[in-house]
């Protein structure tokens, strides 16, 4: 991406250093108590080390990351069914790249790639769905992860694949949506004191969907960008309601969210998808927190049409990564981090993506 003189001055808006000092002190001044937030997006987790926040509050003010990684949350279970289809010759696997690399329980997509199963990497389903037109001797399933900021993108190419009748499209979904992980957090008896609340789903959702959390829970929530200024201003905004004895949910993405959401986006999801229980690295099973295929589009779910069987086993004992996920430990806590587990040889599922904890601390080395 080419940066033009409109994203810099976006950038150093964001980045001042003098704002940035400036918010930083007041929430110094305004932190009266012991303060702990989650932050539920794994873009979140990955820039509050890369832009070094922890550094700049008070000890007072604990920040944990949550359940907000899509990769991370994928359980082994989907990971060995994909593994079943990719055995098979007449299947294409398409798929994020962040995914190639989480382990199974046995395996992992990408060393099943090096063994010579047909796995390619896309950044979009309608990438993928060319890739079945083109291939039409081949059955190509793609690997539908994330939370509302990818499903539309997803539903939207099931949408296209009815219209073009084209019969040797799937789709295996993993999708899954945020509140009920976030109920599932406190129900469990996380001890928070608000959430930093993701920006990307909720410039498809809305902040209309985080309500039920402060009125039902008495926990408050800001939405929040990505830059330095914008996750600063959130913690502010969180302590103050704190402060005051008032939760509530706020916008301070304001340049990119509204209460309502991007209608068109949600009208994709709700032609496409209907809510499913589904499991959670670390979570276990969470009632309706998934998103299948309708009836209408069963054709293009791969599950329906080419059902696998996979033997459950059970995850490395000593990975920690479901207490992290859960908001519980830290990476540091974990006795395979930065030793038998790393970036370059990843035991758990939060050190693969990007968007990972443990991949962040690693990389940022606890900033």
């Amino acid at each position: 991406m080419i940066l033009t003189e409109t994203h810099m001055k976006y950038i150093d808006e964001y980045r001042d250093r003098d704002l940035i000092m400036k918010l930083a002190g007041q929430i110094r001044r305004s932190a009266s108590g012991n303060y702990t937030f989650m932050e539920v997006c794994g873009g979140h987790t990955a820039a509050i080390r890369r832009f070094g926040i922890p550094s700049l509050l008070p000890e007072n003010i604990r920040l944990i990351s949550g359940p907000g990684c899509p990769v991370c949350v994928t359980g082994t279970d989907f990971i060995d069914k994909a593994i079943r289809y990719s055995e098979r010759s007449d299947v294409i696997i398409a798929t994020f790249g962040d995914l190639l690399r989480v382990p199974g329980s046995e395996s992992s997509l990408e060393k099943m790639k090096a063994l010579g199963a047909d796995i390619r990497i896309f950044f979009s389903g309608l990438a993928a769905l060319e890739t079945a037109r083109l291939n039409p001797e081949k059955k190509v399933i793609f690997l539908g992860i994330g939370f509302e900021t990818t499903a539309p993108g997803t539903a939207l190419t099931v949408i296209k694949a009815a219209q073009d009748n084209l019969s040797n499209f799937f789709v295996l979904s993993a999708h899954k949506i945020m509140p009920p992980a976030m109920e599932a957090i406190l129900k469990n008896g996380t001890a928070l004191d608000g959430f930093i609340c993701p920006g990307h789903v909720s410039v498809i959702t809305g902040s209309s969907i985080f309500i039920f959390i402060p009125e039902k829970y008495g926990t408050g929530c800001v939405i929040t960008g990505f830059e330095p200024v914008d996750i600063l201003q959130a913690i502010l905004m969180l302590i103050n309601q704190v402060n005051r004895n008032d939760p509530s949910v706020e916008i301070q993405y304001k340049r990119a969210v509204t209460t309502e959401g991007n209608s068109l986006a949600q009208g994709f999801m709700d032609d496409v998808f209907e809510k499913c229980d589904a499991t959670w690295r670390g979570f276990g099973l969470i009632r309706s927190s998934g998103l299948a295929l309708k009836g209408r589009y069963e054709r293009y779910n791969a599950e329906y049409e080419m059902p696998v069987k996979t033997q459950h086993r059970s995850e490395n004992e000593l990975c920690i990564c479901g207490d992290i996920l859960r908001g519980l430990k830290t990476p540091d806590e974990c006795p395979l981090f930065n030793n038998i587990c790393t970036p370059e040889n990843p035991a758990g599922a939060c050190m693969v993506s990007n968007e990972g904890a443990c991949n962040t601390w690693f990389k940022y080395r606890f900033a």
